[in-house]
């Protein structure tokens, strides 16, 4: 009988690499500093314990090497460690987006421009996207000890060179004004906006992370710097700074994308699309195990 994180799985972009349980003794094989952070569960399968930002950490090199040829990946202390497989979907349902203006064919190469707003000191989507599509991206940054980490991995890693760029966003109040360059043109807008609305806010999300999986609570969190954890008004705010700043670049992006943690904040987002003068807006529904989430897209281009 199958386990039902086996189940979940199944929920995953057909395209995406980690629809099966992730194979430990092949990561071990390819990065063998994993092994000393397996455990095994009530269920007698090897795993890693999710609540040590440490084990993470290890695991997302191991898969980043394994199924993406990224041979050195490393972040500074205390930031975001995103889950990978969640970080694919994204990429893979914006691919399928594109796919829809191109006779259904994804569009792959340097050719496609991808600007990732927020791209974090991890660089995660950036490092998917161009290993699985061959898109060139430009990150966007407001805190310099990312962008110096991004600059880092792309440094380190040959197969990125002339293919992942980053820019420091000299004003922490706008979101694509101050990045996008004058005639400059982007295929896609990607972004996780900061989810919580305060620190306090993070803090109880962090709590109720570790005590779903059953960790002591003095634990404080997963990781995350406070402009990736949060920011005044939480995502919906960040958001309507985007949909207002996306009109002056309407002509030069094809497609403004965003996550919505929030589903509630959807219809939120409808109107403020409409407010602007969008003439294309949708919402793509993705799922990782029991975690549903989403993007919205929206477009000033018929």
């Amino acid at each position: 009988m199958a386990t039902p994180a086996k189940e979940e799985k199944k929920l995953l972009h057909p395209r995406n690499k980690h629809r099966s349980r992730y194979d430990f003794a092949l990561l071990v094989k390819s990065t063998p500093a994993l092994r000393d952070f397996i455990i095994v569960t009530p269920y007698g399968e090897e795993s890693i314990d999710f609540a040590d930002p440490a084990a993470v950490k290890m695991l997302n090199k191991a898969l980043l090497k394994q199924h993406y040829d990224i041979e050195h990946w490393d972040i500074p202390e205390n930031y975001l460690c995103p889950p990978i497989p969640g970080r694919a979907d994204y990429i893979h349902y914006l691919a399928d987006l594109l796919a829809e203006g191109n006779e259904g064919k994804v569009p792959t190469g340097k050719g496609v421009k991808v600007l990732d707003v927020g791209v974090g000191a991890n660089c995660v989507y950036p490092l998917i996207g161009h290993q699985e599509y061959g898109w060139t991206f430009v990150g966007s940054e407001v805190d310099k000890r990312a962008v110096e980490a991004v600059k880092n991995i792309v440094a380190a890693n040959s197969s990125l060179t002339n293919a992942v760029s980053v820019r420091l966003q000299p004003d922490p109040e706008k979101v694509l004004a101050g990045i996008i360059k004058p005639g400059e043109k982007f295929d896609l807008t990607l972004c996780n906006p900061p989810f919580h609305s305060s620190a306090a806010a993070a803090a109880i999300g962090s709590q109720r992370k570790l005590h779903n999986l059953g960790k002591n609570s003095k634990v404080l969190n997963f990781g995350g710097q406070p402009v990736e954890l949060w920011c005044k008004g939480g995502e919906i705010t960040f958001i309507q700074t985007m949909v207002q700043e996306s009109v002056a670049f309407g002509d030069q992006v094809q497609w403004f994308t965003t996550l919505v943690s929030k589903s509630a904040n959807v219809p939120d987002v409808y109107y403020m699309t409409d407010k602007v003068g969008a003439v294309r807006v949708k919402t793509v529904e993705m799922a990782q195990g029991q975690k549903t989430s989403r993007f919205v897209a929206w477009s000033f281009q018929h």
